[in-house]
């Protein structure tokens, strides 16, 4: 997950942008939920804090769905990733209380172990991330990859986020007229937190 917040700032960062990311570990012990934090902005990145109104969030963990403190600070427009095997649909009954934001999901786990035979998504999720909120172009991802991996890795892991980029590409066309994604202005203050 700290790998996918580098990931997400070093392609943002192609874009032109100023970016900061972070982890925050919390409760250190294995498989505790690990945070991690991702600003993009136009202009100097001021502050150093925790997000705790993110724009974007990406849950890596469905079982971390029961866990409501994940949702706090979700606004209207606000998009949420999520690595499940679920529909849309039915994870959207996980947010009830935030019909305003864009809940969409799919099986990262999968490609990430068509690929490497691990249950390995950072890079998968990266494709979607790109995709479905257009903050980041698919070009500065395959940039941001290549300054994370070579040789065999990189190739796997550039095939992972185009899989899941294309993904979201059609799931866009399918639902464009239903759910349209609303894009929002890069300013200091938007930003993505990323749980595990």
């Amino acid at each position: 997950m700290v790998t996918l917040a580098e990931l997400i700032a070093i392609a943002a960062f192609f874009e032109g942008n100023r970016v900061q990311a972070f982890p925050s570990f919390g409760v250190e012990r294995r498989g505790a939920p690990i945070e991690s934090y991702v600003r993009i902005s136009d202009r100097e990145v001021v502050r150093h804090d925790q997000i705790k109104n993110p724009d974007y969030l990406i849950i890596l963990d469905e079982t971390l769905l029961v866990n409501s403190d994940l949702y706090r600070g979700l606004d209207k427009g606000d998009i949420v990733l999520v690595n499940s095997c679920r529909t849309d649909d039915e994870l959207a009954r996980s947010f009830s209380i935030y019909p305003d934001a864009s809940i969409l999901g799919f099986n990262a786990t999968s490609i990430g172990l068509r690929y490497i035979g691990k249950p390995i998504i950072n890079t998968a999720i990266l494709g979607a991330f790109s995709s479905s909120t257009e903050l980041i172009s698919f070009n500065s991802v395959k940039k941001a990859l290549k300054e994370k991996f070579s040789g065999e890795i990189l190739d796997k892991n550039t095939i992972m986020a185009l899989e899941a980029f294309n993904i979201f590409s059609k799931k866009k066309l399918k639902t464009a007229k239903v759910c349209p994604i609303k894009l929002i202005k890069v300013s200091e203050d938007e930003k993505v937190n990323i749980i595990s």
